[in-house]
């Protein structure tokens, strides 16, 4: 039987032809390339820029085997290889020069008055105010009571998703070999009438977080998942911790997360 791969792509003219060849190659190679989910596929291989990954990881319900990004897009945290890098990676996927890295993301149980979901963020969640107006929050970590927040809304994100609208916000970057979450506030209003932390918290990958909005105009929040919008009325409280889930990420041996920092920010 042949060894399966899923390859997922975008719509964009670069992607689609990387897709070709790469379908290509690894029939050559003596794969069978799939499109569609497949409990016995082995591998994804997603095709654009890091939100195509993301967005791989989202449509397949974060899927227990490893997978590896093609970057078509911009530079990538996520993906690792170029188009022309094609055949020096089934090689070494074939001869299994390659590492696992084993990311976990943040999960979140969302509470309304009637009903809870429970959604899952590779990179960060976000929380914001309807109509850009102010929000007010109440935050708890471990049951103890940190700060009523004032300002657009917060960021809680994974170390990587450190590098992603969490840093564009001021927030920290974190090598991605660390176990943490980080909370970084949006436009934070400190003034004698509203005291809110100006800068990001750092809390270790057991911590749970609560947050309790105020409503003053209106009950209705922004909820962003890894850059998708939800939005629920009249949530009670919403409560953030590390997942159980376990992402593995395929890393090549010239994968430095420091060298895209430079590379990116420099």
């Amino acid at each position: 039987m042949k060894r399966k791969i899923i390859i997922t792509y975008n719509s964009y003219d670069r992607s689609i032809r990387t897709a070709k060849i790469l379908r290509t190659k690894l029939a050559s190679a003596g794969f069978e390339v799939l499109e569609k989910p497949d409990p016995e596929a082995e591998l994804f291989i997603a095709i654009g820029g890091d939100g195509s990954f993301l967005k791989t990881l989202h449509d397949y319900d974060f899927p227990e085997v490893p997978i590896i990004g093609i970057n078509t897009g911009h530079l990538g945290f996520f993906q690792e290889i170029m188009p022309p890098q094609i055949d020096n990676f089934i090689d070494a996927y074939i001869n299994k020069r390659y590492t696992i890295q084993e990311i976990h993301p943040i999960e979140a149980l969302i509470c309304t008055r009637t009903s809870c979901v429970e959604l899952q963020a590779i990179n960060e969640f976000v929380v914001k105010g309807d109509k850009s107006r102010t929000i007010h929050l109440n935050l708890s970590v471990n049951t103890n009571f940190i700060e009523c927040f004032s300002g657009d809304g917060v960021i809680l994100s994974t170390p990587t998703g450190s590098t992603a609208y969490n840093y564009s916000s001021g927030g920290s970057i974190v090598d991605p070999s660390l176990k943490l979450i980080q909370i970084t506030p949006l436009s934070p209003i400190n003034t004698n009438a509203y005291r809110s932390f100006t800068s990001s918290i750092i809390l270790p990958s057991d911590a749970i977080v609560k947050i309790s909005p105020e409503y003053r105009f209106g009950d209705s929040l922004v909820f962003v998942t890894d850059g998708i919008e939800h939005r629920y009325n009249q949530i009670v409280d919403l409560t953030f911790q590390t997942s159980t889930i376990n992402i593995k990420l395929l890393r090549l041996g010239g994968y430095e997360f420091w060298s895209k920092v430079t590379e990116k920010f420099l």
